[in-house]
């Protein structure tokens, strides 16, 4: 398949004024073509299904060049699979769009294939580590994206342990962040960790909930 022929398959679900509204919201100066997320995911699932990793690495690389907020989406998710083999290709494409990340939409849907790729080799995690040291608050945002499913595990294994108790001493690391995309990415993980280790997430809070700005200190609690 050529990037021709997916931006045709994507601009034949747009909805006539959604492209407007999309920019409106979202905010940022690119081209919207007013596909709805339904209509990319059965394209994707499509698309995965009849490429090989070397063609869908090789589209999702074009498509996410395009700047167009749909393509972006759609490249994101044709790398967005639990298991892939080879995927070290895979992971440095996704790694190769941290310096593009401007909206937490297309950040969340690259990271979202981020997550599959990371809980597959979780020593990736030096490598994410890095991200925290970035100026750039998208970046430093989507380490703990990236790290979301952590969170959301029982039962852990060892490795598994130790990264999420890794990922929180990067939280630990934002709380004085005053960028509001910071605070909501350390609640949104405090948040979604609560559910599975609500003992753990006190100890954190009494640590460390004084330095988070109140909107954040309520979200990260909301479940507890």
């Amino acid at each position: 398949m050529t990037l021709d022929d997916a931006l045709d398959q994507l601009r034949t679900h747009a909805e006539p004024g959604r492209a407007q509204g999309m920019a409106d919201y979202h905010k940022v100066p690119r081209d919207y073509l007013g596909v709805p997320n339904p209509a990319i995911n059965d394209l994707t699932a499509d698309w995965r299904r009849t490429l090989t990793v070397e063609e869908r690495v090789a589209l999702a690389d074009a498509l996410w060049r395009t700047n167009i907020f749909e393509a972006r989406l759609a490249a994101a998710k044709l790398l967005t699979q639990a298991r892939i083999t080879p995927d070290d290709a895979i992971w440095a494409l996704i790694t190769s769009w941290l310096p593009d990340l401007d909206s937490w939409a297309i950040a969340d849907h690259a990271m979202m294939a981020g997550q599959k790729r990371l809980m597959a080799d979780l020593s990736r995690m030096d490598e994410v580590e890095i991200w925290t040291r970035f100026e750039s608050h998208w970046i430093r945002r989507a380490a703990m994206v990236v790290t979301l499913p952590l969170a959301k595990l029982n039962n852990l294994k060892p490795t598994e342990a130790a990264a999420r108790e890794r990922a929180l001493g990067w939280a630990a690391g934002y709380v004085q962040d005053t960028e509001w995309f910071i605070q909501k990415s350390v609640a949104w993980w405090l948040r979604d960790l609560s559910k599975h280790d609500p003992v753990r997430v006190r100890a954190f809070m009494a640590e460390n909930g004084r330095h988070m700005k109140p909107f954040a200190r309520k979200e990260a609690e909301k479940l507890l």
